[in-house]
C-alpha cells in the first residue's frame, strides 16, 4: 500500500497510476447478500441451478456489485494521511465488459487522472480497470470522483 503524508503528495500523483489492488474472491454469499440488499434476485446471479445452463455456464455477479467493490479494492492501493474526510462525489464514465462468474477473483488497478483544488479540499478523479484473474477483458471500468478534505 502506497501512504501519502498529505494531499499534496497524493496530487504531484496526477496522470500516474496509483498501484494495484489485492485479489478478491467473489462468492455466492456475496452476490446473495448483494441481491437481498437491492432487490436484483434475477437468476443469472441467484440460481446456481438454472444458471448452469444459462449463458455464462454459472451464476455472475451484479455489475453494480462489481462496482461497489472499488471502495474496498482502491482502499488497499493508497491511503492519506492527514485527512479530515473523504466523500464519494459520483461518477464520469462506467462500463462492465465482462461478466464476474461466481467463484473467481477480480483486482483493480487505478490512475490518478486529475486532482484539482474545490472548496478547501481536493477533488480527485480516478480511473480504475477491475480485472477478472484469467480473463481477457475487464470485470469493470469507471471513472470516480472523490473529494478529500486535509484536517485543518
Amino acid at each position: 500500500m502506497r501512504v501519502f503524508e498529505n494531499l499534496a503528495e497524493f496530487t504531484a500523483q496526477a496522470g500516474r497510476t496509483l498501484g494495484t489492488s489485492d485479489w478478491l474472491e467473489i462468492g455466492q454469499e456475496r452476490v446473495g447478500t448483494f441481491a437481498d440488499a437491492t432487490g436484483d434476485h434475477q437468476w443469472i446471479h441467484v440460481d446456481p441451478v438454472r444458471a448452469a445452463e444459462g449463458p455464462f455456464g454459472t451464476t455472475i455477479a451484479h455489475g453494480y456489485l462489481s462496482l461497489s467493490l472499488l471502495p474496498v479494492l482502491v482502499g488497499t492501493i493508497y491511503r492519506i494521511e492527514g485527512l479530515r474526510m473523504s466523500v464519494n462525489y459520483g461518477l464520469n464514465k462506467v462500463r462492465f465488459p465482462s461478466p464476474v462468474p461466481v467463484g473467481s477473483r477480480v483486482r483493480v488497478t487505478t490512475e490518478l487522472r486529475e486532482a484539482k483544488e474545490s472548496n478547501g479540499g481536493v477533488m480527485a478523479v480516478l480511473g480504475s480497470t477491475m480485472e477478472i484473474e484469467g480473463g481477457t477483458k475487464p470485470a469493470c471500468v469507471a471513472e470516480t470522483i472523490s473529494l478529500y478534505y486535509p484536517q485543518s
